[in-house]
């Protein structure tokens, strides 16, 4: 039996260019969430949010709608994973408020960060004591991809992402915990901004495809957004699958 296939971007924002795409009353995000059933919050790396905004989100969009959520860089890349205890638990007090709507959380680490056992022990152990959700990891230094590394990211029950354009041998391949595939692209051969072309999106929707036959939930979020090019790449996506979608309107409220 095929895992939940979610497909979005990184954030919600609807580009010009596409906006016949997403037709209705409302704000972007009530307006995104009727053709994708899920979206990666970036803007939790940069900065908190109030509990009031996550729950204001959470009702703006229908109930099987999920927000994956990028971890704070205050633990990724300035306590670089060490004595992130306090962090960690004021950013679940915070997300909170989407209750059964929060989807993974997101560890992006920064490239400089090698694989330290003990370290990454520490982290993801005491992670587990606090939250039993769904984790990925999406490491960008080449130490991480070992035996060793998908060993310990196994035993605590995290996703290893697989990213595109691929930093390491084995990085566009998902690996660690395989209860759930998390699959990033940030566009190639420029970050960010490339677009992706058809033969691309069709192979990966074929990828994707492949991925769910396990069972488990599959995750692809588009993160080429400078561009506007995230939008439509994922709604490629969904029409290869055979997902497009319309949500019905009546569970957006008309202030979101």
């Amino acid at each position: 039996m095929a895992g939940r296939v979610s497909i979005g971007t990184a954030g919600w924002t609807i580009p010009r260019a596409v906006a016949e795409a997403f037709p209705g009353e409302g704000g972007h995000l009530a307006r995104y969430a009727r053709r994708f059933n899920a979206t990666e919050i970036n803007s939790s790396f940069h900065r908190p949010h109030r509990p009031a905004t996550y729950a204001r989100w959470a009702e703006c969009v229908p109930k099987e709608f999920r927000f994956s959520l990028k971890v704070p860089r205050a633990i990724t890349h300035e306590r670089r994973l060490s004595d992130a205890t306090d962090l960690f638990a004021g950013f679940l007090a915070e997300l909170a408020p989407l209750e059964d709507k929060r989807g993974p959380l997101l560890v992006q680490l920064p490239p400089s960060l090698a694989f330290d056992a003990a370290l990454a022990e520490a982290f993801f152990g005491s992670g587990r004591e606090r939250f039993s959700g769904a984790i990925a990891c999406e490491p960008r230094h080449a130490s991480w991809f070992t035996a060793q590394a998908d060993d310990l990211l196994l035993r605590h029950k995290v996703a290893r992402v697989a990213a595109d354009p691929v930093l390491a041998e084995a990085a566009d391949e998902p690996g660690g915990w395989r209860g759930l595939t998390y699959v990033r692209l940030h566009g190639s051969p420029r970050p960010y901004f490339s677009a992706y072309g058809p033969d691309d999106l069709d192979a990966l929707s074929e990828k994707i495809a492949r991925y769910a036959k396990s069972g488990a939930p599959v995750w692809c979020i588009f993160d080429n957004t400078a561009h506007g090019a995230a939008v439509p790449n994922a709604l490629a996506v969904l029409d290869g699958l055979g997902n497009s979608r319309q949500a019905d309107e009546r569970s957006k409220p008309s202030s979101c």
